[in-house]
């Protein structure tokens, strides 16, 4: 399966909420998301735990950059997960704790999101199909960053576990004593 998706920064989480009122964004669910990326060779995997659901795991891939970017992904079950990378799953890399409110605008699912360590964000994903074209998403998305851009800050390239893994790397580490 394919989207298109968009990233950014929240500075102003109740005018966000405005926005996707006044747009008629119909919204779903409060979430309590819990994302274990697991270390693999290509792509991104992780088992995504959401209170109340039942665990999936999603393997994606696509490109780090600002612009919305094509995500190809495949969404499997605890059972289809070991079946195709093992019954071993690879070393954990990162685990991305947030709380997502979903809303839905047409084909279009907003995601805002309080990222445990990080802050909060703003996320847009276009499914792409047949009848929702890769033109289509991306001016779909065109139109939802030109509406929501007074509720946002900077464009982000990566995700949050990218995000994650750079505040540990950037960390002060402690001395050693001599």
């Amino acid at each position: 399966m394919h989207n298109v998706e968009f990233k950014a920064e929240v500075r102003d989480m109740d005018l966000a909420r405005g926005i996707c009122r006044r747009a008629g964004a119909t919204f779903i669910a409060r979430l309590e998301q819990v994302d274990t990326y697991y270390r693999v060779a290509s792509g991104r995997l992780k088992r995504r735990e959401t209170r109340g659901e039942a665990t999936e795991f999603i393997y994606y891939e696509r490109a780090n950059r600002t612009h919305p970017k094509l995500s190809h992904f495949a969404i499997y079950t605890e059972a289809q997960a070991q079946a195709r990378f093992g019954s071993d799953m690879p070393p954990v890399l990162v685990v991305v704790s947030k709380v997502r409110e979903l809303y839905m605008l047409g084909s279009v699912r907003v995601h805002l999101d309080r990222v445990e360590g990080l802050g909060t964000f703003l996320e847009f994903e276009a499914l792409v199909s047949r009848e929702n074209t890769i033109v289509d998403a991306h001016a779909a998305l065109a139109d939802l960053r030109r509406a929501f851009a007074p509720a946002l800050g900077e464009s982000l390239a990566t995700s949050y576990s990218d995000m994650l893994l750079r505040e540990v790397e950037d960390a002060p580490r402690p001395e050693l004593p001599s």
